[in-house]
Parts: C-alpha cells; structure tokens; sequence
C-alpha cells in the first residue's frame, strides 16, 4: 500500500499567531458538525478506556503459558486482524469527511488539547515530555503550539474533492517482525509499484484507532518532516488514496499512499 514521498506535494503552511486560533467572522461550530468526526464525549471515552484495559488483561491473561504456542499467537493475530478489517474504510471516510468540512474539524483538534499531558521521561527522570493520552499514548515534540497552528490552517481552508480508494496503490505489508524493520523490504515494495502506478507521497502510522490517528497526522507533531503528513491528506490536487493495515505479532502497521493520477 503506499509508496514514499517522490514528489513534495505541500500545502501552504501558513503561520498564525500562537494562542490565536479563533477569526471573528466564522460562524460557530455546531454539536452536530463534531459529531460528525465521531469524536466521544468524556463519558463514552472513560466507557472506551475501560473497555479497552479489560480487553488487553484478558489478552494478557490468555496468553500465559502460551508464550512459545506458535499456533495459539497466530490465533490471536487473526483475530486482532479481523477485528480491525476495516480501518482502512474507516480512515477514508474520516478523512473525507474533514476535506468536505475542515472549519469544523480545527474545533475538534482545539478541543482535543485537553489530552496533552507532561510527564516523566523514563529516560531522563530530571527531564519531562509531551505525551498526546487518549486511548494511546504518543510523544509529542511541541504540543498546544502545535495543535493551535494544525488548527488554524484547517480554519483557512476551502471544501476540498474526497479522496478515491484505490487498490493499486496498496503496498503490500510484510509478514513478519524482520520485513517490517527492513528497510530494504519497503523500498523494493515501493519501487514495483512506482513503474506501474504514479505514487506522490507515502508514509506509516502505526496507530490502529482511527479517530486518534487522523487527529495526530493532521496536527503532525511527533514526526522529524512536520506537516508532510498533513500536507498529504488536506492536498486538494490528491485524488486517490490507498491504505493497507494489519498487526505483525502485537505491532499495527498501516501504510499510506496518495496519488493524482493513476
């Protein structure tokens, strides 16, 4: 699925002035419109967060005494597989919906600062860090900054055409631990595809919640090519898209990949 960024498609990434988020003569976000970034309200998420730590102790139950089973943990990764099939699905539809209507999408990231904590760098206990909390937790280099300025360039965007899935442009995942940490592996991916199909850019995430994925590629704050994401799925000229996701022993990977042409 994917294929890496060839071509530096980018978005103008406008400065705004920090802790200025709002312009006077936009009119207000309604309830309706962030509900329809199927964003939870703090009750749902306590809900979602409780659901979750259960699931994982019955999983981590489960697998005592099956640690060498290579049956059992193939079984288990089925199952998680199966269980996240549709996130690619999932992801487009979000992601489309925030280029049909990205005003209302920068209240949600606004709203979603609540979840920037600080604390302790187990690396360095005399240092503290930025830490995204909402489900997962994700390390963040400059945090509410960050966040504020994602927002602000949503608030300055036009309607955009939605993305169009495309098979062809899905690079296929490896299978196992040592494909995904060869780096050979991916370029060789990416290179067949490349001579069939146009590839503009391409990238991994490997959050598997979708609601907290988009949120984090957008603002674009964890990575060492801040906006490239972004700049990717707010790209008006983009009009294909092609996701590939799965889990490889207890990671999640998805690959991205966006194109103008086929």
């Amino acid at each position: 699925m994917g294929c890496q960024c060839n071509k530096k498609e980018q978005i103008e990434d406008e400065e705004i002035e920090e802790g200025y988020p709002y312009y006077l003569d936009e009119e207000p976000i309604t309830n309706k419109q962030k509900e329809d970034f199927q964003i939870p309200n703090e009750e749902i998420q306590k809900n979602a967060e409780t659901l979750d730590n259960q699931e994982q102790k019955q999983q981590e139950k489960g697998e005592e005494g099956h640690e060498n089973d290579e049956e059992y943990l193939a079984k288990l990764i089925e199952e998680k597989n199966a269980k996240y099939a549709d996130y690619p699905d999932l992801m487009v539809e979000l992601i489309n919906k925030i280029r049909e209507n990205p005003t209302a999408y920068a209240d949600v990231i606004e709203d979603s600062i609540k979840y920037i904590i600080e604390e302790p760098d187990k690396k360095d206990e005399t240092k503290t860090k930025l830490v995204f909390k909402k489900k997962v937790k994700v390390a963040l280099k400059k945090g509410k900054s960050a966040f504020l300025k994602a927002a602000g360039i949503l608030r300055k965007m036009e309607p955009m055409p939605p993305l169009e899935f495309n098979g062809y442009l899905c690079i296929p995942l490896p299978q196992s631990e040592e494909e995904m940490k060869d780096p050979n592996y991916l370029e060789g991916q990416i290179k067949t595809i490349k001579e069939s199909h146009n590839v503009d850019v391409f990238f991994k995430d490997l959050i598997k919640l979708p609601e907290v994925s988009v949120l984090l590629m957008i603002v674009d704050d964890t990575t060492k090519n801040p906006g490239k994401k972004r700049n990717a799925l707010l790209n008006k000229d983009f009009k294909y898209i092609g996701i590939n996701s799965h889990f490889i022993g207890k990671n999640f990977l998805a690959y991205f990949a966006f194109s103008k042409e086929i």
